[in-house]
């Protein structure tokens, strides 16, 4: 049902300083940031041969980030995606087994304007999964 990893999303304290790391100090290619007010983050994507690295940033009052990063002040690994053909089928399939879908169980559009989906981490090895419809 999964297919290519999309991206390992990464909590950051400090938007420009993590941007100047991947760029300046390894040499990766970033994007501009991009506001998400829909989701409470504002994203820099870190184009790697074979994946992304999304790094986030809170955005807003209740940004679930925000609450991330004050458990875990210095930022870390917030949740990974999965590529999925039919998000729809895959949802109704991942609740028939017993899944549980966060939020109102409806995609939303994510920040590559695709349908996305995100799965409880209790549910998965205590990993938040996003499954992004390609």
């Amino acid at each position: 049902m999964i297919g290519r990893l999309n991206h390992v999303a990464i909590a950051v304290p400090d938007l420009g300083a993590a941007t100047a790391t991947y760029r300046d100090t390894l040499g990766a290619a970033v994007s501009q940031p991009q506001d998400l007010p829909e989701h409470g983050v504002t994203v820099v994507f870190v184009e790697l041969p074979n994946t992304k690295i999304e790094l986030l940033h809170p955005l807003g009052e209740g940004s679930p980030i925000a609450g991330f990063l004050e458990k875990n002040a210095s930022g870390g690994i917030h949740h990974v995606c999965y590529e999925v053909d039919d998000i729809l089928a895959a949802r109704d399939r991942l609740k028939a087994a017993g899944a549980r879908v966060l939020g109102d169980g409806e995609p939303k559009i994510g920040a590559h304007g695709k349908p996305v989906l995100f799965l409880h981490p209790k549910d998965f090895a205590g990993t938040l999964v996003e499954l992004e419809q390609v």
